[in-house]
């Protein structure tokens, strides 16, 4: 598994890295994270039904994740939460810990890669270092320019 924070460095992202005790949820980042700026993201790790295709939906971690809306979005009848070990193969996380750097792992590139405009176009954004003990915090022209390092493919949504 590479290590986030030296990719970034190699490939010119600059960040600020924030150190907190672990969170899991939307609320632990409420306590643990408030003094982190920017815009803290929510990442789904999903699969279709089949379990062929698999997701990572980037938004802002206010906005509630509305699956059949996202299921329409990337053209598929059904979407569900992967499991634990789809999430490891692919994208070398544990759970609680899925971040955009997870698809430095994904050697693959066929993790299709769906980004909230809000997260996208936002000044400041923060994202685990695919580890949940910190946060990265990046400037939305670093967030993008760590977009030109993977080969992923993405689109810019509006949920």
């Amino acid at each position: 598994m590479t290590n986030v924070e030296e990719y970034l460095k190699s490939k010119g992202v600059e960040y600020i890295r924030h150190d907190h005790p672990a969170v899991f949820t939307c609320e632990d980042t409420k306590e643990h994270c408030i003094n982190v700026p920017g815009i803290a993201g929510k990442n789904l790790f999903l699969k279709n039904k089949k379990g062929q295709k698999y997701f990572l939906v980037i938004l802002p971690a206010k906005k509630r994740a509305d699956l059949k809306k996202i299921a329409e979005l990337v053209n598929e009848k059904k979407i569900s939460f992967a499991n634990p070990e789809n999430l490891q193969e692919k994208l070398g996380l544990e759970p609680g810990s899925v971040s955009p750097f997870g698809l430095i792992n994904n050697t693959e590139h066929d993790v299709e890669v769906y980004i909230d405009k809000e997260i996208y176009d936002a000044d400041i954004v923060n994202f685990h270092p695919n580890k949940n003990t910190a946060s990265l915090e990046l400037t939305g022209a670093m967030f993008r320019k760590f977009w030109e390092t993977v080969e992923n493919k993405y689109e810019i949504i509006d949920l």
